[in-house]
């Protein structure tokens, strides 16, 4: 156990970061639990981590797993990452670093590993299988070639799944077979090859199910998944409901199981491992005839034989398996019996041919499943002769607890009891030996020694095992109820052995007559040994009815009498379905003239499996059970020459939910795991030991007498500290290379210290070697700077030489060139002249106009660009002009139109225009709500064009009034409130006067040849422009708008005028002269 002692070592390498980890939520590692011994503190602790979703922890180098039945985020590339190469304590516990563990220390030590993986169904042993196979192919270097065997490695899990799993009571996608897989890594700890052993896969769950359980996966993947054309080829339809052998379990639709989906993946799989599509065929084949198979009914003759009337199912298995329906239908219906020379045909009864056609159906699909794993064995093979060591993967099935338990579950237990004896002689075995090597005394450790189970299962001439193979091996008519009572005579006295007849009143109220019942080491299990019958009856409207009936303890087959009653009730048919005990199951006899039939098979998977090379031996074939026996006794060879680890998976609920921690589950399962077991071995007197170096080295901070460095022995050294830290006599042993400290307290209590006295010696620390560093640094720094300076001067000093040199020589060919530069182009002034023309681009670059209006600032070219630079202007404004003209809006165009009909109008004419460039006009200067409703009634026929506030003066007197100026279509009107003063009609218009100046007075000169008719119309606006402006476009007046020099005369009415003058001053203002006149006094307009 060499090999074992360096996983422990490897184990210890870093526990600190468990130690440190403590304060977090729970123990990382239950060695390091105080109360060891206490199964509550254990079951706490675990709980504790697994509310926070901390489903791993240690024991040891054990890992326990608990499934949280949730998608968790801690198996992702990067989490890969993290774990590579990292000692196994030094992060939170995870099933990658054991996988990492396990691979660098076989690596390290050129020895072979393996990993074992257990717990019950559903527990997550598949899944942790796929999560280390997942992580070497992430982990391990990659090639095409290495890329490619990875790949078959990792699709081969959901292509055994599919034909090797189902859904169970407890798990939907439990493994019905074991499974250990060999990964194999070369030299350079490439993952180059695998290998895959497969044991005792479940035959006798494809042609009966429990109630709320599935057949195998693939059946299911194949009716609902399958392509139209694919089941048509197969005489397949859409529905399981139509097979017998899929609808026992009245379950074949599973909400958490995706078939068709499950469909797909198995086909892709199929591809990458290499299948012709001719072995893909042949294999859809051999599952399709396995249901049409189930469907086979046979009906009693006069004589009470099994006949065939209706045999449509029969041609469609004769179909596919290429075998003729007439020599099928003999080999189910007769059996071959041969005397010396002579064969004789004897008649099946309807219950022997259902039992040799459910015995037909199980061993085609179990041939052709060991057929599959050698199929993908021949795939993952690595033929390089070179030197390989492995890991190997055992997923094999958990203990087992049903209501109802069978030679499987029997069969499986004891596969269990065996690793179980294995795991605590193994783990027992290295703690010995490292205790004897560092001489220490061994204290005995108490746990449940399970030989006695195993002996009482698989001693020779005394073991169930051997009793039950002598009991189907003997002449004479055998039965289960016979081998019962061989069980009761042979083992009556037995402490872990109970049957009906053995126990007491209270006892035997819980066990039948056909029922046995063993004490394993996870707690008692009722084992049922009689087979039964199951008649389904399947009602008109699609009801299965199921009535299971003991078979008669005087035959292996239930009496065919019981059935008659059936031909009186209305049912579409009966299904019969003879779920065998203990011997048939142990038996497990297909008939010769059977196999004979399938050797004649077309379908190259069946005749390979059906080899004629088989042995034709009269001696009958070894049974299931010893079978069973021997390759479990294989396998423990197998794992006995390798270094184990162990990996533990317990189910927190029953129900699959997430969250929930179901004391009473977790407490059992880690009973039958012999968790508690582990624990106290790994925790035997001493719960942590350390190498002397690796101790002194961690923790000499604590002592002066040790730090900074001790000069002698290292073990010597660790006495000085722990006399120092005052460790008790009986808290710590001094081993040959170790200390053994007995205690976890004792060892958190010097990790505090640590923590504590690591802080102040690394201030201390820093500060000594920052100090010495930057003395160094600075010496170094200014040695160098000498140098670079030295170096740096006579560097510049040459390329100053060279610059001044290159200088005088272009000083003087610009001045030369300037000299010449109104010559003719020449080899003098060519570089001066192209430098002019380069200088004077750049400038022009960085300064040309930036609008259109912009007419100076254009900079003044040089002689030699005079033409180009009047090129490069025109081109320059074109383009200005251009994106202008594309900026501009609907509404800004109307704006430049109204615009350019006031600069047509008043341009160079009057003082104020310039000013009211830059202000745009609006729409209306009073909206329509300002306006009193009586004058909008009065004016409802004609169209609002133009609304602005005005003062009107009166003609007589001058006297200033605010009114409303309203532009419509046909007229302008002043308006006072409610009132309308003055219409004028634009066709009475004669003109508008404005004078030069920078005043805002309007006279509208009105056409009147009636003495009571108002005269002409003086206002005064703001916005005069924008008014005349839109006066002239909608009276269409431009023409009549007059700009005026001087004084203005008006018609006060008809026959008598007015005056209006106009000059400039320092303030503006209107006023009645004493002339009479209307005197308009305007500022002064700064010239532009």
């Amino acid at each position: 156990m060499q090999g074992h002692k360096a996983q422990g070592a490897q184990g210890q390498l870093d526990m600190e970061g468990a130690l440190t980890a403590r304060d977090r939520v729970g123990i990382q590692d239950f060695v390091l639990l105080d109360t060891h011994t206490s199964e509550t503190a254990f079951l706490g602790n675990l709980k504790k981590r697994f509310s926070e979703d901390l489903i791993y922890t240690y024991i040891g180098t054990l890992l326990v797993s608990v499934n949280p039945y949730k998608e968790l985020d801690i198996y992702s590339k990067k989490q890969m990452d993290i774990y590579m190469g990292v000692n196994f304590f030094e992060l939170p516990p995870h099933i990658y670093a054991l996988a990492d563990n396990a691979y660098h220390t076989m690596m390290a030590e050129a020895n072979n590993h393996f990993i074992l993986i257990s717990g019950e169904s559903g527990a997550g042993k598949t899944e942790a299988s796929k999560k280390i196979l997942q992580y070497y192919a992430v982990s391990c270097p990659s090639t095409t070639l290495l890329d490619s065997v990875r790949d078959r490695m990792l699709v081969s899990n959901p292509v055994l799944e599919a034909f090797g799993n189902a859904k169970t009571l407890k798990n939907d996608n439990s493994s019905r077979f074991g499974k250990y897989m060999d990964i194999q890594f070369d030299i350079q700890g490439d993952a180059v090859g695998g290998h895959i052993l497969s044991y005792l896969l479940e035959k006798s769950r494809v042609v009966h199910q429990n109630h709320g359980e599935r057949n195998f996966h693939i059946f299911y993947q194949l009716v609902e998944g399958g392509e139209e054309d694919l089941l048509h080829q197969l005489g397949l339809e859409s529905n399981c409901q139509h097979y017998s052998y899929l609808v026992q379990d009245e379950c074949a639709n599973v909400t958490s199981i995706n078939d068709k989906n499950d469909w797909k993946t198995v086909r892709n799989a199929l591809s990458v491992i290499d299948f012709d599509e001719s072995d893909i065929q042949h294999l859809f084949g051999i599952i399709a005839s396995v249901l049409h198979l189930g469907n086979v009914q046979f009906e009693a003759d006069s004589k009470g034989y099994a006949t065939l009337n209706k045999n449509t199912e029969l041609r469609w298995v004769s179909t596919l398996l290429g075998i003729n329906v007439q020599v099928l239908q003999e080999g189910l219906t007769y059996r071959k019996i041969e005397a010396k020379t002579d064969e004789v045909l004897s008649p099946f009864t309807v219950d022997h041919a259902i039992y040799a056609r459910n015995a037909l159906a199980k061993a085609i699909y179990g041939r052709t499943f060991t057929w599959l794993v050698n199929k993908i064995n021949d795939s993952m093979e690595n033929k390089e002769p070179s030197r390989k060591t492995v890991i190997g993967l055992l997923d094999i099935y958990g203990f087992e607890v049903f209501y109802v338990n069978s030679f499987e579950q029997f069969c499986i237990n004891y596969c269990n009891e065996k690793l179980q004896q294995l795991f605590i002689q193994l783990t027992l075995k290295s703690e010995q030996e490292e205790y004897e090597a560092e001489g220490i005394g061994w204290e005995p450790v108490q746990f449940f020694n399970n030989k006695i189970i195993c002996d009482l299962v698989e001693e020779k001439h005394r073991g169930i095992i051997s009793v039950l193979d002598e009991e189907c091996l003997r002449p004479g008519e055998a039965t289960d109820f016979t081998f019962l009572e061989k069980l009761e005579e042979k083992m009556g006295s037995h402490p872990h052995f109970i049957t009906h007849k053995l126990s007491d009143k209270k006892i035997r109220k819980t066990l039948d007559r056909g029922d046995f019942r063993l004490l394993h080491y996870a707690g008692e299990v009722t084992y049922c040994v009689v087979g039964k019958v199951s008649h389904g009856l399947r009602l008109n409207g699609g009801i299965t009815l199921l009535l299971n009936v003991p078979t008669c303890p005087t035959s292996r087959f239930h009496c065919h009498s019981h059935m008659s009653l059936l031909t009186h009730h209305s049912f579409s048919h009966v299904v019969v379905c003879v779920i065998p005990g203990f011997i048939d199951k142990n038996n497990d006899m297909l008939y010769r003239n059977i196999k004979d039939v399938m050797r004649q098979s077309k379908n190259a998977i069946v005749r390979e499996c059906f080899a004629s090379t088989e042995s034709d031996s009269r001696r009958r074939p070894e049974t299931v059970a010893s079978q069973f026996k021997s390759s479990l006794l294989g396998l423990t060879d197998i794992l006995m020459s390798k270094e184990p680890w162990y990996v533990r998976c317990l189910k927190s609920n029953e129900s699959k939910q997430p969250g929930r921690f179901d004391d009473v589950l977790v407490r059992h399962q880690v009973k039958y795991l012999g968790l508690m077991e582990h624990l106290r071995v790994r925790r035997a007197g001493f719960a942590y030991r350390r190498r002397y170096e690796l101790f002194l080295q961690r923790y000499k901070p604590l002592c002066p007498a040790t730090w900074p460095h001790w000069r002698g022995v290292a073990a010597e050294g660790v006495e000085v500290l722990v006399q120092h830290l005052g460790y008790l006599p009986d808290e710590y042993k001094m081993g040959r290379t170790k200390i053994f400290i007995r205690h976890p307290r004792t060892l958190f209590a010097t990790e505090d210290a640590f923590e504590v006295c690591k802080h102040k010696l690394a201030s201390r620390i820093q500060a000594q070697y920052k100090g010495y560093r930057q003395k160094g640094e600075f010496r170094r720094q200014k040695e160098a700077a000498t140098k670079i300076e030295t170096c740096w001067r006579g560097v510049q000093a040459r390329k100053e030489k060279e610059r001044r040199q290159w200088a005088v020589k272009v000083i003087k060919k610009f001045i030369k060139g300037y000299m010449t530069r109104g010559e003719a182009k020449t080899t003098d002034n060519s570089e001066y002249l192209a430098f002019v023309r380069q200088n004077y681009l750049n400038r022009l670059k960085d300064n040309l106009p930036k609008t259109v209006l912009d007419k100076i600032s254009w900079l003044t070219p040089p002689p030699v660009l005079t033409e180009a630079s009047a090129i490069l202007r025109q081109l320059h404004m074109r383009v200005m002009v251009t994106r202008y003209v594309r900026g501009i809006t609907a509404q800004q165009k109307a704006q430049l139109q109204l615009k350019g009909i006031t600069s047509v109008i008043f341009k160079d004419k009057k003082d104020s225009y310039p000013q009211s460039v830059s202000q745009p006009f609006v729409d209306t200067r009073i909206s329509e709500q300002d306006i009193n409703m009586k004058v909008l009634q009065m004016i409802r026929h004609e169209r609002i064009k133009y609304s602005v506030p005005v003062v009107k003066y009166d003609r007589n007197g001058f006297k200033p009034r605010p009114r409303q100026l309203i532009l419509t279509q046909t007229a302008a009107y002043v308006v006072d409130e409610a009132k309308i003063k003055q219409k004028v009609q634009y066709t009475t218009l004669k003109g508008v006067s404005v004078s030069t100046l920078s005043d805002s007075i309007i006279i509208f000169h009105i056409a009147s040849e009636d003495v009571k008719q108002k005269g002409d119309l003086v206002i005064q606006c703001d916005h005069l422009f924008e008014v005349l402006t839109k006066l002239s476009v909608v009276a269409n007046k431009q023409s009549a708008i007059n700009v005026v020099q001087g004084s203005i005369s008006f018609q006060i009415q008809a026959g008598k005028e007015g005056i209006v003058d106009f000059s400039s001053g320092q303030e503006s203002m209107v006023y009645k002269d004493k002339n009479g006149h209307l005197m308009v006094v305007s500022t002064r307009t700064k010239a532009r």
